[in-house]
């Protein structure tokens, strides 16, 4: 499967394409690069982004492996617009199950950043952020899009 690279101010980011789609946005450098141009069109759109520029990446072909429960809540997250945040209990009552799954599929996302599992924050606060540095990443990429940013508890520690 063909791998693109970028840096970003959160690290290094590899996005993976499968079959014209993009199936996965990983932490780190990937040990292959192989540029598309699905993978250069969403890496410069990346690179855009974390410059500033909004983009809620609807039209990007994204094809994540998951269980039609999973594949629901992910598509219930990129419903969020740009700016704004839903809560765990609110993603429950719109797509079924519990705050505790919403988060479980949440921290399952394959493509975070494109599927923007960062706009789900507590009832009590920001939650968690399964990014690789954790909370401070999802607190840049609200504050990136000026998105409300809930008061941290004990809960987030």
């Amino acid at each position: 499967m063909p791998q693109l690279s970028m840096h970003s101010p959160i690290g290094d980011l590899t996005l993976t394409e499968e079959d014209g789609a993009i199936v996965a946005l990983d932490w780190g450098w990937g040990r292959d690069q192989d540029e598309t141009p699905l993978l250069r069109q969403a890496c410069d759109r990346l690179d855009a982004y974390f410059d500033g520029a909004p983009d809620d990446f609807a039209d990007l072909p994204l094809a994540p492996h998951g269980t039609p429960y999973r594949q629901a809540v992910w598509q219930a997250l990129r419903a969020i617009p740009l700016g704004e945040t839903r809560t765990y209990r609110d993603l429950a009552r719109q797509v079924g199950g519990s705050p505790r799954s919403i988060g479980q599929a949440n921290g399952a996302n394959p493509i975070p950043i494109l599927i923007p599992c960062h706009r789900v924050v507590s009832t009590q606060g920001l939650g968690g952020y399964s990014g690789d540095g954790g909370l401070s990443d999802k607190i840049y990429l609200l504050d990136l899009e000026r998105a409300p940013i809930p008061a941290r508890t004990s809960q987030d520690a």
